[in-house]
C-alpha cells in the first residue's frame, strides 16, 4: 500500500515533514510531461474556444456599466407567465421529469399556435421537440442532420455559434455576406441589407447539405421578404438542401415589415427544421426552452440527439409556459396579447434609441426586427491607442468605451468568419429591450460625451 503524499505537522513548536516517494516513479508510471498529449482537447473543438459573450459579459459585469450588450432583457416579463410558473411549482407532480421530446400540454400548445400559420397540421409528438433554448434546437439540428465532409452555407453577420457547432461534426461552413447597399438620402435601414442572388447560387453545390437562415436577423434585424425567401427555396429545392431556419424573434416584427416562414413556401416543409425561442417570446431567457418543428423524418433524428444528450427539459417552465401560450393563443387578435403588445413597445424604444445614437453623430441601421440595432461607431473618431492592436476595430471599440465611458455592447465582427471581420469592422451593437431608467442612463452617458467633443 502506497502512502498519498501529505505535510504531517505537529501542534508544538517544531514542525516535521516526511519526504514521500512519488509511486509513479517506484512504478515506472508515465509522468505528467509525458501524459499531456492525453490531456488535450479533442480536435472536433479545436480552436473554437474564444467566445463573444464569455468576454463582453465579464467587462460588463460591473455593475457601473450601462450594460446595451447582451440580449438580456431587463423589462419585466408578462405578469401572466410568472403568476403561470408560480402556480406550477406548488405542484408535486410537476417537479419531477417529464416526457424527454417535450412536455405534453406544451408541445399540443405549440401545435395549436402554429397551425394558425402552415398550411398542414402539426404533429404534436412527432413534429415537434422542446429543447434546451433555440441553442439545444441549433445543436440537435446540426448533431442530428450533418455529417463529415458536407458544406453548411451561413449568411453573414451570423449568431456566433453557427460557424463552431458546423465545425464541430467535421462539416465545411460556406459563407456569404449580406451586401449594404443604402439608398442616398435616407436613413440606414435593415432592408438596405441584401443577399445577391446570383452570389447565393455559386455558394450551392451537391456537397450543400444545408443553409441556416436567420429571420429575423440578429444582429443586423433584417426580416426578409417573401421574394427573398422565395429566391433561397428556390435553391433549396433545386439542390436537394435543408434549411434551419433560426426564427426566434419572430413576433418581434415592425411596422412596415412582415414575418414570413419559409416552412410555409411549396416544397420547403420537407425540408425544413424551424426553431422557435421561449425567451424572446416571452422575455424570459433565463427559462432556456426552445423548440424545433418540421417533418417527422427529419425531427426524429434530432429527437436522438437529445434522447442521449441532455434528455429532457425542466418539467415546470414547460408547464408554466404551455399555460402562458394558451391565453395568449386565446387572445391573438387583441391588442394585450403579448405577441402583439411587446413589438409596439419595442419600436418605441427602438426608435428612441435611434434618436439618441443619431445625436452623436451615429449613423444607426433601424432594424425592421429584433431587439438590436447595429451602427456604425467610426465616426465617434475614439481615440485607441492604448488598446490591442492586433484586434478588430469594433473590439477595441466596446472594450474602450465600456472602460471609458461606462457603456456597453457587442462587437459585430464577433458575427462573422475571419475573412470577413474587416467588411463590418466598424459596427457595434446595441440592445434595445431595456427598461426606460437603462435607456435614460445610456442617453446620459452619450449626450456626455457628446459634450465633451464639443
Amino acid at each position: 500500500m502506497f502512502l498519498a503524499p501529505r505535510r504531517l505537522c505537529s501542534f508544538g513548536s517544531s514542525t516535521k515533514f516526511l519526504k514521500i516517494i512519488s509511486p509513479s516513479n517506484i512504478l515506472g508510471l508515465p509522468t505528467s510531461a509525458k501524459m499531456s498529449s492525453k490531456l488535450k482537447n479533442a480536435r472536433r473543438i479545436e480552436g473554437l474556444d474564444r467566445n463573444v459573450w464569455v468576454e463582453f459579459t465579464k467587462l460588463a459585469a460591473d455593475p457601473s456599466v450601462v450594460n446595451l450588450g447582451q440580449g438580456l432583457p431587463d423589462i419585466s416579463p408578462p405578469i401572466h407567465v410568472k403568476e403561470e410558473l408560480s402556480k406550477v411549482a406548488a405542484i408535486d407532480g410537476m417537479n419531477q421529469y417529464t416526457r424527454g421530446f417535450g412536455h405534453p400540454s406544451l408541445v399540443t400548445a405549440l401545435s395549436c399556435l402554429y397551425e394558425k400559420f402552415y398550411p398542414n397540421k402539426i404533429n404534436p409528438n412527432k413534429e415537434i421537440l422542446v429543447t434546451v433554448g433555440a441553442y439545444g434546437s441549433l445543436f440537435n439540428a446540426i448533431q442530428g442532420l450533418i455529417d463529415e465532409g458536407d458544406e453548411v452555407i451561413i449568411i453573414m453577420p451570423f449568431f456566433d455559434c453557427y460557424e463552431p457547432m458546423v465545425r464541430m461534426v467535421g462539416a465545411t461552413p460556406v459563407f456569404i455576406p449580406l451586401r449594404f447597399k443604402p439608398v442616398d438620402g435616407k436613413k440606414w435601414s435593415s432592408s438596405d441589407w441584401t443577399l445577391d442572388p446570383q452570389e447565393l447560387a455559386s455558394k450551392f453545390s451537391s456537397k450543400t447539405k444545408a443553409i441556416i437562415l436567420n429571420t429575423p436577423h440578429n444582429p443586423i434585424g433584417k426580416v426578409y421578404t417573401k421574394e427573398e425567401l422565395q429566391v433561397i427555396a428556390d435553391l433549396c429545392i433545386k439542390y436537394d438542401t435543408l434549411c434551419i431556419s433560426d426564427e426566434v424573434y419572430e413576433w418581434l416584427v415592425y411596422t412596415g415589415n412582415k414575418h414570413f416562414k419559409i416552412a410555409t413556401f411549396p416544397g420547403m416543409w420537407e425540408r425544413t427544421i424551424t426553431i422557435g425561442s421561449a425567451g424572446k417570446t416571452f422575455s424570459v431567457t433565463g427559462w432556456k426552452l426552445g423548440w424545433s418543428i418540421g417533418p417527422s423524418y427529419l425531427i426524429k433524428h434530432l429527437q436522438t440527439v437529445q434522447q442521449n444528450t441532455i434528455y429532457t427539459c425542466a418539467t415546470p417552465l414547460q408547464e408554466a409556459l404551455a399555460q402562458a401560450f394558451w391565453i395568449d393563443i386565446k387572445r391573438m387578435d387583441d391588442p394585450e396579447c403579448y405577441f402583439n403588445s411587446l413589438p409596439k413597445e419595442l419600436e418605441v424604444k427602438r426608435d428612441r434609441m435611434v434618436r439618441v445614437l443619431e445625436s452623436v453623430g451615429l449613423r444607426p441601421i433601424v432594424p425592421g426586427g429584433g431587439y438590436f440595432i447595429v451602427a456604425d461607431v467610426s465616426l465617434l473618431d475614439a481615440d485607441l491607442s492604448e488598446m490591442n492592436n492586433t484586434e478588430p476595430y469594433d473590439y477595441k471599440f466596446v472594450k474602450w468605451m465600456t472602460k471609458n465611458k461606462k457603456l456597453s455592447a457587442i462587437p459585430v465582427s464577433a458575427f462573422c468568419n475571419s475573412e470577413a471581420k474587416l467588411q463590418f469592422e466598424k459596427f457595434v451593437r446595441f440592445c434595445f429591450i431595456k427598461k426606460d431608467s437603462t435607456l435614460d442612463a445610456a442617453e446620459e452617458i452619450f449626450k456626455a460625451w457628446k459634450n465633451q467633443k464639443s
